[in-house]
């Protein structure tokens, strides 16, 4: 029986790498690689052997015939991929799809010197790069995070009920203990040390920040007690220091999300699950209790395009097809969306809202009862109303020249992107909100890199990273080669010291371990698998290996 690639998929090509039949595509060097939603298994080609289940980072691979019910249109989904290429040729033995030449990026003389290389971020982004140097070099790599603790956008960004995808963090935590890794967390650049002393002690500094900030709707009243961005949204459910546990307030039935990309899905899938399932998760402790007690019965999904054109991805939307308990609805308002629905291909992603209901909503009322998430195409925000509060949300009415609407609601959720922000000593783009850089050099920065979010825009899940990685590594490499790196100025003991006399609070390898330890023992007495530390007071409690009161 053949395999078949699921939900969780992150387009690392980790599977691809294994497979001996060459039958996971698209593949890093096709076209199509980055631009489909996730990697897919040919089940024609596919001999069972099971090599890519076993490497996949985020348990996303599993037989055909092993799915269980909430995923069983994977199987039809992967074979639809390679339904719609061109004919193959005719097969040889099991493996029909063309194996291309061998390509060597690199090439690295005998004499090769060992770096000295800090990576300022600890998200996926980082860590690629951070993988790609000492699995093929003998660099010594130096990890920094503003925060106490390790993980970026996997601990941080990554839904609290989506546990396979936050294994991949798994696959970076190995290299936490590297014997050429030195790791300090809880150094922020630019307030305990200047990019000048961090380059000053390394031959090269990678960059990879993300993009932390959300964007804003640029609309009257978005500033208004109840409006608030997703991100900030995502990291209250995370458990982010940034966030304060009272920063969302679930009193409001009826909240409306601003954007239908797979982050807008994501905040309506928490706000409207079950929370007892979502216990089962690593949410934070205070979000789990906000939403015991939560009003909330509605969440509108407002896109501004059609279904044809949605951000999500069909892997998401299936998700919330399968929401024990919650009911899907579409806004019938503008005659466009059905008409489109009804028109869809099967392989169409608004082929999946055909078996949706649709309703006219009276969004001057009060939802009904139950749990319910509304997809309304064709409509935009125009105005937050309120008198200090959100009261209601006035969009468009969808066809050209119709009434705006006014939607009764207590929260607005922005999730419609994020974006970069300026990072110390660096350049920065305004308007794309990235580093200005060539193939990740950054523009009149000898010896300084970017990955990541700061350095392609917000785009690309957790495995388009590796790509992204790879080349701004083959970049360095070929500075390095080339002597066109600086010469650091001071060694590796001598940074060491110098971050101890700023900032008495660095979490290392063995603070990071002791605040696993410490989550995964809370977890345990709650009946949980994780229950994060919130603060940084308590984490740095917590890598000291103190007792942390809850």
């Amino acid at each position: 029986m053949t395999y078949a690639i699921t939900q969780t998929c992150c387009s690392d090509a980790t599977c691809v790498t294994v497979c001996p039949v060459n039958c996971i595509h698209p593949t890093p060097d096709e076209p199509d690689f980055g631009r489909t939603e996730m990697l897919y298994i040919d089940p024609v080609s596919c001999i069972d052997c099971g090599a890519c289940a076993d490497a996949c980072p985020v348990d996303a691979v599993f037989p055909v015939d092993a799915l269980p019910a909430a995923q069983r249109e994977y199987g039809p989904l992967n074979a639809a991929y390679f339904a719609d290429r061109e004919a193959a040729p005719a097969p040889v033995g099991p493996n029909f799809h063309a194996w291309g030449e061998p390509v060597f990026d690199r090439n690295l003389p005998a004499d090769f010197a060992p770096l000295r290389v800090a990576v300022v971020g600890t998200g996926p982004a980082g860590m690629y790069a951070a993988e790609d140097l000492l699995l093929h070099t003998g660099a010594q790599v130096t990890l920094i995070d503003r925060l106490p603790v390790a993980g970026g956008l996997i601990r941080y960004g990554v839904a609290p009920d989506h546990l396979p995808t936050k294994k991949a963090g798994d696959t970076f935590a190995r290299f936490h203990t590297h014997p050429r890794v030195r790791m300090h967390l809880g150094l922020e650049v630019g307030r305990d040390i200047t990019p000048q002393e961090l380059g000053d002690h390394h031959d090269a500094v990678i960059y990879a920040v993300g993009a932390p900030a959300g964007r804003r709707l640029g609309i009257p009243g978005e500033d208004l007690t109840g409006s608030i961005c997703a991100t900030t949204f995502v990291s209250w459910y995370n458990a982010h220091p940034d966030v304060a546990p009272d920063a969302v307030d679930l009193s409001a039935e009826r909240v409306v999300v601003v954007g239908n990309g797979n982050v807008a899905l994501d905040v309506a899938r928490i706000l409207v699950s079950d929370p007892a399932a979502l216990a089962a998760g690593d949410i934070a402790g205070h979000a789990l209790d906000a939403l015991r007690t939560s009003a909330v019965r509605e969440v509108v999904l407002l896109g501004r395009r059609g279904p044809a054109d949605a951000a999500y991805t069909r892997s998401e939307l299936l998700a919330l097809k399968h929401l024990p308990g919650v009911e899907l609805v579409v806004d019938g308002h503008d005659p466009r969306t059905g008409a489109v629905i009804d028109a869809a291909a099967p392989g169409d992603r608004a082929a999946l809202l055909q078996d949706v209901p649709r309703e006219e909503v009276d969004w001057r009322t009060p939802p009904s009862e139950g749990r319910r998430i509304v997809f309304r195409f064709h409509s935009a925000p125009v105005e937050v109303l309120g008198d200090g509060g959100v009261r209601a949300v006035r969009v468009t009415g969808g066809a050209e020249g119709a009434e705006h609407v006014e939607m009764c609601a207590g929260l607005l959720l922005r999730a419609v992107g994020q974006r970069g922000v300026p990072v110390a000593g660096l350049p920065f783009d305004e308007a794309t909100g990235t580093v200005p850089h060539e193939d990740g050099r950054v523009a009149g920065r000898p010896g300084t890199y970017v990955v990541g979010w700061i350095k392609r825009g917000p785009s690309g899940g957790i495995g388009a990273n590796r790509t992204c990685a790879a080349e701004t590594v083959t970049a360095l490499l070929e500075d390095a080669v080339a002597g066109a790196l600086p010469t650091p100025v001071q060694g590796a003991k001598a940074f060491q010291r110098l971050v101890r006399r700023r900032n008495r609070r660095i979490v290392d390898a063995r603070g990071l371990a002791r605040i696993e330890r410490a989550e995964l023992a809370l977890g345990e007495r709650a009946g949980r698998p994780r229950v994060k530390l919130a603060t940084v007071p308590e984490l740095v409690a917590a890598a000291k290996g103190l007792r942390v009161a809850r």
